[in-house]
């Protein structure tokens, strides 16, 4: 086996551990899942952010529900905080980066609706100050985070910690958990 082959094996085998251990994760992804579907079904959209990889899991999960994930079906509301690089320069210019999430929460967010936060370590200041603002604005919030949840662990109305310290692995089972959250909503769509 060449040395490139085995250092992807040993990938694999992290991946397929992380995964495993996450297993017990599942009652709380569908129960996140079904909330995430009842508050569009309610009429409420989902708000989501992250940043670096994790704002690519915050953008792909709100354009699987305006698009579409497996199944044709009406498009459903969803808006990721970190898609518009004018508003993302404005707000980091005139507020500061701090800023960058709550101020477009306090704009957009309504009792209701959801957010969902990405972040691997939880220690992001934007995405804490996003929590926060969601909350006094009556929204609920989910937390996908990893590691030891870092400082956004316990601020969410849910968090769902990826069992490891190895950010790859962690962004690998973010995707799998909105992937997880599509499916419960478009099942429902049959």
């Amino acid at each position: 086996m060449s040395t490139d082959s085995g250092l992807l094996a040993a990938q694999l085998d992290g991946l397929q551990e992380t995964l495993e251990r996450t297993r017990a994760l599942l009652p709380l992804i569908a129960e996140t899942g079904r909330e995430i579907r009842q508050a569009l079904r309610s009429g409420g959209k989902l708000l989501t952010a992250g940043n670096g990889g994790s704002a690519a899991d915050a953008l792909h999960l709100a354009e699987e529900l305006v698009g579409r994930f497996d199944k044709e079906r009406p498009s459903l509301p969803a808006i990721s905080l970190c898609g518009d690089p004018t508003l993302l320069t404005c707000i980091g210019n005139d507020y500061g980066y701090e800023r960058l999430f709550s101020r477009q929460i306090e704009g957009l967010g309504r009792p209701g609706d959801v957010l969902v936060i990405f972040s691997t370590s939880g220690n992001s200041p934007n995405l804490l100050a996003a929590l926060k603002t969601a909350h006094a604005r009556g929204l609920k919030t989910i937390a996908v985070l990893g590691k030891t949840g870092g400082a956004a662990k316990g601020m969410a109305s849910h968090e769902l910690i990826v069992p490891s310290e190895v950010t790859a692995r962690v962004q690998e089972v973010h995707t799998f958990i909105l992937h997880c959250w599509l499916t419960i909503i478009e099942a429902e769509l049959d």
